[in-house]
């Protein structure tokens, strides 16, 4: 596309030459360098950026783009047995139906003169993860579990103004630097060792590491390496009696069939609503939650939406808004908001919240006790293999980790392998938990089916042996 001869881009405003003069002309410019003339030439880049040409049409753009992502492999077209973090659930299409509608596809912000019931369902997808969680208040969507275990932490110190907080050297490590990261440098953190036979926490070595300056006890459970903490409720107890605040990163889909983190001593409980109901996208998808009981030490100290529901002047009437408004950024001076807090995900909350609504307690239970089931059976069946077995002798619910150790073969070779037969393996442990040595974390979930984890067994098997 061009103008007089003139180069411009479809997608870029004003790139015409012509116009562009014009536009310097007004405000007494000769060149477009002269908008940065503060800028030094010591860091200016004195060449042409290295960019492909443009594409000026938009079915040539089209093509390009579907060349490029064909080049991806995905989970529709293999079998994946990955997660840490990011799961292949099933997607009941009720979900996509609702959050492709365009009042909630579309509604960024949203307040009450252009709301179409966003606020509505943001304080169902709120009251339905609350009685998941069971906990009294559940905040709008953050950005992802790792982003509501940074703000849970960042809570509990503004509670009990210590600088220190615990967390188990099984904490999924990724989540761990955004926390680190994200509470840097108010907040210390110090890892608390584990059994090398069970997983389970070291609470000797927590005891031991509790001090008058510890904010919060952070776990995960299941853990990261998929196993179940046993030991919920000593671990909260430990906190308690040092005064500091116990919190519990949770996989919400196993509240069908493992007790919820407030029934053990749990004050703050997080998670990601990404496997409810939501697809990955490679690798996106997540949006988290934080929880609490209806206290006001903690419902003032969140820095993110609260929604609630109240009588309106209409008798028999009810609406629906902001709870505690001024504690946010953006409700009260900037300086003065607990955190600042910036666009959120809601549009995953609302489909967590068709998910919830559609699955019910019995529903959630079913899937649950199927995850089990599946993920019992393949461990059985890969354990089987020889030079393969199960890493810690705990209850897990759909990650589990498989010891290569034996097999003298690294982990990155055998998925290797295991991906020239379309099967995306374990995650490899080796970087992250270099104790582990040669480990795989392998996850099994509802979609699985037994022919699937049988075909995982044989191929691992030829590999192997």
């Amino acid at each position: 596309m061009s103008i007089k001869g003139l180069d411009s881009h479809p997608y870029i405003p004003n790139s015409v030459k012509e116009v562009q003069d014009e536009m310097l002309q007004k405000i007494g410019l000769r060149s477009l360098d002269e908008l940065h003339s503060e800028v030094p030439d010591s860091i200016r880049l004195n060449r042409e950026m290295n960019l492909p040409k443009a594409i000026h049409s938009e079915y040539a753009l089209k093509s390009h783009i579907e060349k490029i992502l064909k080049r991806n492999i995905t989970c529709e077209d293999n079998l994946n047995f990955l997660g840490y973090g990011c799961y292949q659930h099933y997607v009941p299409a009720v979900c996509d139906e609702v959050n492709t509608r365009a009042e909630f596809l579309t509604a960024y912000g949203g307040e009450p003169y252009n709301d179409f019931g966003r606020f509505q369902s943001l304080f169902e997808y709120e009251s339905l993860v609350a009685e998941l969680v069971d906990m009294d208040v559940v905040s709008v969507p953050t950005f992802d579990l790792s982003q509501a275990a940074s703000t849970a932490v960042r809570m509990a110190s503004r509670i009990n103004g210590r600088k220190e907080a615990l967390v188990p050297k099984t904490i999924h490590m990724e989540r761990f630097l955004v926390m680190k990261n994200y509470c840097d440098p108010d907040i210390n953190f110090i890892f608390v060792d584990y059994d090398k036979n069970t997983g389970l926490l070291d609470l000797n070595d927590l005891k031991d590491k509790m001090n008058e300056n510890v904010c919060a006890v952070y776990i995960e459970n299941p853990s990261a390496l998929g196993f179940i903490e046993t030991q919920g409720q000593e671990i909260s107890d430990i906190a308690h009696e040092a005064g500091s605040i116990s919190i519990v990163g949770v996989d919400p889909i196993s509240l069908g069939v493992i007790a919820p983190p407030s029934q053990y001593g749990a004050d703050i409980v997080v998670g990601d609503v990404q496997v409810l109901g939501n697809h990955m996208n490679f690798g996106g998808g997540q949006a988290g939650f934080i929880s609490t009981r209806d206290e006001e030490e903690y419902v003032l100290e969140y820095p993110s939406r609260l929604f609630g529901i109240a009588p309106t002047d209409v008798e028999g009437e009810y609406g629906f808004g902001d709870v505690a408004y001024d504690r946010t950024s953006f409700g009260n001076l900037r300086e003065q908001g607990k955190e600042f807090v910036g666009t959120q995900s809601a549009l995953l909350g609302i489909t967590a919240g068709v998910y919830l609504s559609l699955m019910g307690p019995k529903g959630m239970y079913e899937v649950g006790q199927t995850i089990m089931q599946n993920s019992q059976y393949a461990a059985k069946k890969l354990s089987e293999i020889d030079g393969v077995s199960l890493k810690f002798n705990s209850p897990f619910f759909k990650e589990f980790i498989l010891d290569f150790n034996s097999t003298n073969k690294a982990v990155k070779d055998i998925n290797s392998k295991l991906l020239e037969k379309g099967i995306f393996a374990g995650k490899d442990l080796s970087e992250d938990y270099k104790e582990l040595g040669q480990c795989g974390l392998y996850c099994v979930t509802e979609i699985h089916t037994k022919e699937m984890i049988d075909t995982l067994v044989e191929e691992l098997k030829n590999i192997l042996n």
